[in-house]
């Protein structure tokens, strides 16, 4: 009778071509990252070409002058379009965006304001955006931003527009009203509201700190789990981490971001009310760009007398008889004289392109505040 293999000798044998097998696919891979690495480079020498030929032409090394938002978004639009998986959209469009952002930055990165401190989620949409090859700018207030961008000591800035529960940030709105700066493009940011502390239990917290708006954004998950904590509301997000940090049994909502800044451990994740709470930030530069195919564009418009009758629909009526979609409309006091309004429009198309040039021609013609605050393409992703 023939003696059976030991079943330790079986172990091995499968053991060993395990180890051979997995000893082939890191092969593979390090021969597929070699590809990837060489690619990145090619690309890198190709956006270095671009930018002396550019340099050339106008005399000009600054990076703000070779960045093209447009550009960036038709790159990336064809980039989701062609991805064959299996990673998805998102990560795709994550990657190629570092991989634009350590392009441009060969020479010198953009220099970008965003309402600070570091920590905040407006830190978040930059790094979104930009890729983290840039030189972000923590000022502390929106106007700030505003400021530095007009200066020039800032290529562009970062600042919210609007939440998806809460409404609009006016204070943004209202910078427009008196600013020549350009609306460069948007950033919508998924916002996960984290409660952060040093403490390892909910137990020993006593005051919750953050934004007006995150406490707003939590107010049933903190009226059902925190119900006697008190809460206070700070100046942003970074701010309630750093109190967090430096305060005994008080806990901060904020990102993750913050967290690891002010070395927090995050107690719950996503304490959020919405699933789909989202922020919607603008960047703000100097210049209006060209067309990428699938563009918004804001307006600043009144037509004087706000308040006779028909005097918001003889605004809007254009655009319905040539088929524009209005995706926002905000009034604001003129700041003129009591009672009188501006409208912000956001609509859909670029300023430059038809059947929207022809609208904003005809508008132009019969208001007595018109502006054009930028053409942008859409948030991608």
């Amino acid at each position: 009778m023939a003696r059976a293999k030991s079943p330790k000798k079986r172990t091995a044998k499968g053991g060993a071509k395990q180890v051979m097998d997995l000893g082939e696919i890191r092969r593979q891979i390090d021969a597929v990252d070699t590809q990837i690495l060489n690619l990145i480079s090619e690309r890198a020498r190709i956006a270095q070409t671009v930018g002396e030929s550019k340099r050339t032409a106008s005399d000009k090394g600054a990076t703000v002058d070779y960045y093209r938002p447009d550009r960036e978004a038709e790159v990336l639009r064809s980039v989701m379009e062609n991805n064959p998986g299996p990673l998805r959209n998102e990560e795709v469009v994550r990657l190629f965006r570092e991989i634009m952002s350590a392009c441009l930055a060969q020479q010198e990165p953009l220099k970008v304001a965003f309402l600070g401190p570091e920590g905040t989620f407006t830190q978040q949409a930059v790094l979104k955006h930009f890729g983290h090859s840039v030189r972000a700018l923590p000022l502390p207030s929106i106007a700030e931003v505003f400021y530095e961008v007009q200066a020039g000591h800032a290529d562009f800035g970062v600042v919210p527009i609007e939440n998806s529960t809460e409404g609009t940030v006016n204070h943004t709105l209202d910078m427009f009203m008196n600013s020549a700066l350009k609306i460069s493009g948007e950033i919508e940011l998924r916002i996960h509201q984290n409660l952060m502390g040093k403490m390892k239990g909910l137990e020993s917290i006593q005051r919750v700190v953050s934004h007006p708006q995150s406490l707003a954004q939590c107010r049933g998950w903190l009226d059902e789990h925190l119900p006697r904590a008190e809460r206070i509301a700070v100046s942003s997000n970074a701010e309630a981490a750093r109190r967090a940090r430096d305060e005994e049994n008080t806990a901060a909502i904020a990102g993750t971001v913050a967290a690891e800044i002010y070395s927090l451990q995050i107690l719950v994740p996503e304490i959020e009310d919405r699933a789909d709470n989202t922020t919607r930030f603008l960047v703000i530069g100097r210049k209006l760009f060209g067309a990428s195919g699938k563009d918004k564009t804001s307006l600043l418009i009144t037509g004087g007398n706000t308040q006779s009758p028909g005097a918001l629909h003889k605004l809007l009526e254009p655009f319905a008889r040539k088929g524009i979609s209005l995706t926002r409309i905000e009034s604001r006091p003129s700041q003129k004289k009591k009672w009188d309004y501006v409208f912000f429009i956001d609509v859909e198309g670029h300023a430059e392109q038809q059947p929207l040039k022809s609208v904003l021609d005809e508008l132009r013609k019969h208001s007595s505040l018109f502006r054009v605050l930028g053409s942008y393409p859409v948030a991608v992703l």
